[in-house]
């Protein structure tokens, strides 16, 4: 059962963060991911051989009582930026709504959880599946948000940057960006990735505002 809770947790995250990134495009006035079928709860639509099947090993392995930190991703969202009215800010907001969902998505389960902890209520024993899906979409939020492409973080970093600053760092980030993250992924810290070492303390403290009591990173 925890198993299937966690499988369960890794398609409704990615699936909620990518229809998010679609759902924003489509409402800041581009249709292209609506067109290619991206504005939909369908898991399958959002599926990437590569990225969500690696995600979906590390969610196995974690349910496994494996220490690794869940990273991959989904088939990235589409969206063609003459059709917003502020290129950089929209393209900013077009990547936070993955996040954005990811953690609202969380308070919503947290809030599950906490009104069923009395043993006698109809949703006890569901809650406890709960758990994973809150772990995941946090920790999915939190990786997404580094500010490095082709993470959703980056996008978000360029759109807060003055204009004359956002074209060297973009064009900076296209080259190296997927360099520097997989130097920050490989474990060259005693055995551990500098990004987990960041990350980790982040997210165990989202997930201690959510869940008390808990440590999960």
């Amino acid at each position: 059962m925890e198993l299937i809770a966690w499988i369960l947790a890794f398609v409704v995250a990615i699936t909620v963060h990518e229809a998010a990134h679609a759902y924003m495009s489509d409402r800041l006035g581009d249709p292209t991911a609506r067109l290619m079928g991206r504005l939909s709860l369908n898991p399958i639509v959002h599926y990437d051989p590569v990225g969500t099947t690696l995600l979906l090993v590390l969610v196995i392995m974690r349910a496994f009582g494996i220490p690794v930190m869940p990273f991959g991703w989904a088939k990235p969202v589409m969206f063609d930026p003459y059709n917003l009215k502020n290129p950089r800010r929209d393209a900013a907001l077009i990547s936070l709504a993955g996040p954005g969902a990811n953690l609202i998505l969380a308070t919503l389960l947290s809030i599950v959880v906490r009104v069923s902890t009395n043993p006698f209520s109809p949703l006890y024993l569901f809650s406890t599946l709960l758990i994973p899906a809150i772990v995941l979409n946090v920790s999915l939020a939190i990786f997404n948000l580094i500010p490095i492409n082709p993470l959703d973080g980056g996008k978000i970093f360029i759109g807060l940057l003055p204009e004359k600053d956002a074209a060297e760092a973009e064009l900076f980030l296209r080259r190296y960006g997927i360099i520097i993250l997989f130097f920050l992924i490989f474990p060259t810290v005693n055995g551990t990735s500098p990004i987990f070492l960041v990350m980790s303390p982040i997210i165990n403290f989202i997930l201690k505002l959510l869940i008390p009591g808990n440590n999960f990173i």
